[in-house]
């Protein structure tokens, strides 16, 4: 078994993983990433693509985000048709003038990606057999197989950013975690197509025959999403039947003007919240999905994930400069802070838009026709006056990171 050393393990390649291992590195602090999948693999996942100001601020901190200032799109405000009647969210007049960049994950991967690979740093990908040990110990380390080849690598500490389905998490015994789960009785089916958006800003749709959103990846490729049963499968939806449907959720405004093509991506993606905590145990800290999920309504899953970045990078700093001791023992309660207010915002919107049916009196312990009322006077209050546009403008640009 060949032994190496590093600073800081990093546990995932994606994007949460390879921001953090950039800021790090640029500041001096070694990092190693180890990847179970292929870099072309972690290129090929299609994801959301709209950046809170945060997110965006962090990628230019980090020195990548040359082509996103290029070729992203700032909305300054997005629209929710409701049953038809369409509202618009002004964000840079509701928020003292913050927007969001409409640039796709996929982009910000890649971007990282490279930029990793121009300072030389160490990633580890398709590796096997990933273990993490003696994480509450002083000198944890990460034991992993890679081209034929064992290795241990000894670190000071381990950040996991492996997505729910990872080693990290798992690495924390059972009766030192509590995890908090909401399983949604529906999913999103999302197609990618090489068409021009139906509208420069998205557009969220509550409707009788159920959520509609209309997004956009560049001014010449769109990505559209239908609300639909869990028990459908993609074989189920043509690409004919999918426009078609989306032409009867869209307003009919948007609707007219619709240019639809070929898919070039087609999936269906399950809702679920999900929180553990605490999201950190002695040297380990779990970071972005490993720790949290979130629905997709509200585009909050990679930006929560940045602030998650954000707040660990900055606390290792300050440990490895001697500013303050123990500092990453903080890690936990400020992103946990953070974190569930971003739940709760995706929680309300997915409750908002999405037509629950026979499943709103068991999730919400009331009956259809009670909950529904109740949804719709809220989302009235909400949409027809300043103050409650005002509440999901500050939320939907992103709340402030913690103060370190």
């Amino acid at each position: 078994m060949q032994s190496i050393k590093t600073k800081v393990a990093i546990i995932g390649a994606g994007p949460s993983g390879l921001l953090l291992g950039q800021l790090l590195a640029n500041h001096g602090i070694d990092n190693v990433i180890i990847e179970r999948v292929s870099g072309d693999y972690v290129l090929g996942r299609i994801r959301a693509g709209i950046l809170e100001q945060g997110l965006v601020d962090l990628l230019r901190e980090a020195g990548v985000s040359k082509r996103m200032d290029e070729e992203g799109h700032i909305h300054d405000g997005f629209a929710i048709s409701y049953y038809g009647k369409s509202y618009r969210i002004d964000l840079n007049q509701l928020t003292d003038g913050k927007s969001v960049m409409c640039y796709g994950q996929t982009e910000v991967t890649r971007d990282l990606m490279d930029a990793r690979a121009d300072k030389g740093l160490s990633t580890y990908y398709s590796s096997k057999n990933v273990v993490l040990q003696d994480i509450e110990t002083a000198h944890p380390s990460v034991k992993f197989e890679h081209d034929g080849v064992s290795y241990c690598l000894e670190c000071d500490f381990i950040a996991g950013c492996d997505g729910f389905h990872g080693v990290s998490r798992k690495s924390i015994p059972e009766e030192k975690r509590q995890e908090f789960e909401r399983v949604y009785p529906f999913g999103w089916l999302g197609i990618l197509s090489d068409t021009p958006p139906v509208a420069d800003e998205l557009i969220y749709c509550k409707t009788e025959q159920g959520f509609a959103l209309a997004s956009m990846r560049s001014s010449t490729r769109s990505r559209y999403y239908l609300q639909v049963p869990l028990t459908d499968k993609v074989e189920d939806w043509s690409d004919q039947r999918f426009w078609n449907e989306l032409k009867n959720r869209l307003p009919s405004e948007s609707a007219d003007t619709l240019v639809t093509g070929p898919s070039i991506e087609k999936s269906i993606a399950p809702l679920r919240s999900f929180v553990c905590e605490p999201m950190q145990l002695g040297r380990l800290f779990l970071v972005g999905d490993s720790a949290h999920i979130v629905p997709p309504t509200g585009a909050k899953g990679l930006n929560l994930a940045a602030s998650d970045v954000a707040i660990l990078y900055g606390l290792l700093r300050k440990e490895y400069n001697g500013e303050e001791q123990n500092a990453t023992q903080r890690y936990s309660e400020l992103a946990l802070t953070r974190v569930w207010q971003a739940e709760r915002f995706s929680w309300w919107m997915s409750n908002m838009l999405h037509d629950f049916k026979d499943d709103a009196g068991e999730a919400n312990n009331m009956d259809q026709k009670t909950f529904e009322r109740f949804m719709k006077s809220e989302l009235d209050f909400y949409l027809s006056h300043e103050e409650g546009q005002k509440v999901i403008a500050t939320q939907y640009v992103g709340l402030p990171y913690p103060q370190i």
